[in-house]
């Protein structure tokens, strides 16, 4: 270990330091701070401390002079950190405790008050709920731009046909619309789950201070009050220690990720001259370096990429909590960064599919030509069959058997004659081919979530109100 030892062999610089006699190694100094990531913690520190303090002075462990001086400084230091103009100090450790020696540079042994009936264990846990329930808002703002510009977009292409896939291969037609609206009904269950962890997120735990709560006189309905919160938590030792929040929040990241991912993995395909079903605007896309014909999907590609950070985050959050006692222990500084950049993540995918997303233009003819292969209509023709009185497992032996001899004679069911299609059923009158056409097909799946093109629009109608009622 480094004999390079800092605060100039002074332990009692530090704000904790009474009972030591030799001052912290130099790389011990900087392998347990914090302050070079939970900095950005600054202003959710200071609005805490403001509400603390006011507590304080209403319950008369400050006067109201002192809650002036107190609330001048942080004030003041709130300005020069939003300027750039604060000197951050790795010998101070974190967040907390440079804004504390600060606030005592500027006015006094006053400052020195500020910390009377609390811990950095329970400012620490305030702070990261203040932080996340702000990006929680931010997120959820995103979400519903998202989502708005889906239902639009899914309302301009309600009549749009194109091939529905299972396994990615042609299944039955559906409309573009409909497929957009999936997507949208991925979002708003993470929306939902967006919410649901919003309400455990707010939560007060100022107050509890170490693990034990405090024997002074404090008010925590009050400082919840000030702070925004429902209410404040119920145990101290679980308010220190309790990061299930942020697990929670990293679950549903991980999840509206994955649903990104998914549409991003269609978004590739669609582009690609293989499919050639949609046109990504080229603000969204980049070249190759080499091959000057290239035009590149790379907003997509690297939301589907940035799904696997998030992920990781999610486990390594599950993985730091698995193990430890209660209360507060040193491990759960390491639970800052991968909740920052699981919420920095999920909120610039967000904006990136918000702002793309409603840009889509399809490619109509031939989202209709692809719709048309591979006897998408087969169902169609096995339902006819059953109205008209055949047992579904026999018309689907017909159906089979119609489909073997198209293949035969590479065209679709839509192009054998009736004649030709009699051969198999006797059933099959003229009428069949209203259902063997595309827009047959389409208008025939017409009930609540269905792809008929009435059903999408009134679909996308009951999702406007849905994002409206929020």
């Amino acid at each position: 270990m480094s004999n390079d030892n800092s605060s100039a062999n002074n332990p009692a610089a530090k704000l904790w330091g009474g009972r030591f006699s030799e001052a912290t190694d130099a790389f011990v100094e900087r392998f347990t701070a914090s302050v070079m990531f939970d900095q950005r913690m600054a202003l959710e520190d200071i609005q805490g401390s403001l509400a603390h303090a006011q507590m304080l002075s209403e319950v008369g462990v400050l006067t109201a002079d002192e809650f002036q001086q107190i609330e001048g400084g942080l004030k003041d230091i709130a300005e020069e950190i939003q300027a750039g103009e604060f000197p951050w100090s790795v010998e101070l450790e974190d967040v907390h405790m440079n804004i504390e020696a600060r606030l005592t540079q500027r006015i006094g042994a006053t400052g020195k008050k500020l910390h009377t009936g609390r811990s950095r264990n329970d400012q620490v846990a305030t702070d990261i709920r203040l932080w996340l329930r702000n990006r929680i808002d931010l997120i959820a703002a995103e979400l519903t731009r998202l989502q708005t510009g889906l239902v639009d977009l899914a309302e301009r292409e309600a009549d749009t046909i194109m091939p529905g896939f299972t396994h990615l291969q042609s299944a039955q037609p559906v409309t573009f619309g409909h497929h957009l609206l999936a997507w949208n009904e991925m979002l708003t269950r993470d929306y939902e789950r967006l919410m649901d962890c919003r309400k455990r997120v707010n939560r007060s735990p100022l107050g509890a201070a170490a693990l034990a709560g405090t024997s002074y006189p404090i008010n925590r309905a009050r400082t919840a009050e000030l702070l925004g919160f429902d209410a404040p938590t119920e145990n101290s030792l679980d308010s220190v220690s309790d990061r299930d929040f942020a697990i929670e929040f990293c679950a549903f990241a991980a999840l509206l990720l994955t649903h990104l991912s998914r549409a991003s993995e269609e978004l590739v395909l669609w582009t690609s001259s293989q499919f050639n079903f949609i046109d990504l605007p080229d603000r969204f896309c980049t070249g190759s370096s080499i091959m000057p014909q290239k035009k590149n999907p790379d907003v997509p590609e690297l939301v589907r990429g940035k799904t696997g950070r998030v992920n990781g985050h999610l486990i390594a959050l599950l993985t730091l909590m698995k193990s430890q006692p209660l209360a507060y222990n040193k491990d759960n500084q390491e639970d800052k960064e991968p909740l920052y950049d699981a919420a920095d993540t999920a909120l610039d995918c967000l904006r990136a599919f918000a702002d793309m997303a409603p840009a889509l233009k399809p490619k109509k003819e031939n989202m209709l030509a692809a719709a048309g292969k591979g006897f998408s209509t087969a169902t169609d023709l096995a339902d006819y069959l059953v109205r008209k009185g055949v047992a579904f497992r026999d018309a689907h032996e017909i159906v089979g058997q119609s489909v073997a001899f198209a293949i035969d004679k590479d065209c679709d069911l839509a192009d054998l004659s009736l004649a030709e299609l009699q051969k198999f059923s006797d059933t099959i009158g003229d009428d069949v081919f209203d259902v063997l056409t595309l827009e047959g097909s389409v208008a025939a799946r017409d009930h609540i979530g269905g792809t008929a093109p009435n059903q999408v629009r009134a679909a996308c109608e009951r999702a406007r109100k849905l994002i409206a009622s929020r």
